[in-house]
């Protein structure tokens, strides 16, 4: 945080909306898409915030629509107003602390992470299915998911071992039939412990940040707190499910790990492109906590012809030039790059 000015013409339209503007901190994280101020008036605060893109504007707009329908006024902040030509958003400030980095008692950790997750299965539970054009939406992504998986799987061999070269392999052939089988929800899209809030004096978590909202698998929001937190704690994986009602279902926990696996490929790859050791050291530890995780039948592959009796059974509803991560690309397809995992 610092003290800083708004730039002018959304200083401008800040002001039609809150006249007695008398503070503005800038609440941006450290990446040049990231532009968030906190702004003061009389005492009471409030967040302006400008969207890196029309796409994730939309996006954010169409999550406060969301939240405002099915969670209340302490569990996610209220859209104040917007301006699509800024592509600027005004909301509601919330008590409380970003999870991200806080340090809380073990006790305290669990029951937030436990909130966490019924928190999340409220929001999902309150979602339609979702339109065709959705489920192609998700088909594509999927799909390219696969392909880069395929172009990691050829050029990072000589610097993987042959059981994570297996689950990249692995990541190719069944990520697109594996999603294609599972239902769509809304999602929040960026379920990250940099998104959630906790109020130590009342105890309350809240969500913030809806610019990766969209239509998508449950599995989608669990991949961070998958590749960064669960493996080394199992106690805040069981306290979220224990939340959120139930674990993956297999076929749910497969597509979890594979797209686990498909990041943290491509972190490697593009920091051994790139000469860059912060990218190459992510992707090593979670491609390394995917292959402490897997089992006899995660390394292999299921079989092509035995996978759809598996998903029926448990009632589960060309190549391509790898992607570079840069500031201005995410590799997952909408939400702000991975920020390693550290938080």
């Amino acid at each position: 945080m610092t003290d800083a000015t708004l730039p002018p013409e959304l200083r401008s339209w800040v002001a039609g909306h809150l006249p007695a503007l008398d503070q503005v901190d800038d609440f941006s994280w450290p990446r040049s898409s990231s532009r968030v101020w906190r702004v003061g008036v009389g005492g009471s605060e409030a967040f302006v915030k400008v969207s890196p893109s029309d796409r994730t504007f939309r996006r954010e707009v169409a999550g406060y629509a969301y939240t405002r329908r099915i969670l209340t006024r302490r569990q996610a902040p209220r859209l104040l107003a917007c301006d699509p030509d800024l592509r600027a958003i005004l909301t509601t400030a919330l008590p409380g602390s970003v999870v991200r980095g806080l340090p809380l008692d073990r006790n305290v950790e669990l029951r937030l992470h436990e909130d966490a997750g019924r928190l999340l299965r409220h929001w999902h539970d309150r979602s339609d299915s979702g339109a065709e054009e959705d489920r192609a939406a998700v088909r594509s992504v999927m799909q390219a998911y696969a392909r880069e998986a395929a172009d990691c799987r050829v050029s990072l061999v000589g610097h993987l071992s042959p059981d994570v070269l297996a689950l990249v392999e692995a990541a190719a052939a069944e990520i697109p039939g594996l999603a294609e089988r599972l239902p769509l929800v809304f999602l929040h899209g960026d379920y990250a412990t940099r998104n959630w809030l906790y109020d130590a004096e009342s105890g309350g978590h809240a969500l913030i940040d809806f610019e990766a909202a969209r239509y998508g698998l449950v599995v989608e929001e669990f991949v961070w707190l998958n590749g960064a937190l669960w493996p080394e704690r199992t106690d805040l994986h069981d306290a979220f499910f224990t939340g959120y009602g139930h674990p993956p279902q297999p076929a749910e926990a497969r597509l979890l790990r594979l797209l686990t696996v498909r990041l943290g490929a491509s972190y490697l790859l593009n920091g051994l492109l790139q000469g860059r050791e912060d990218l190459q050291a992510r992707g090593r530890l979670a491609l390394d906590r995917m292959a402490a995780l897997a089992d006899a039948e995660t390394v292999g592959r299921f079989a092509e012809s035995t996978l759809p009796s598996i998903l029926d059974h448990q009632g589960e509803q060309g190549s391509a030039q790898p992607i570079r991560r840069s500031e201005a690309h995410s590799l997952q397809p909408v939400t702000s790059p991975w920020p390693g995992f550290s938080h």
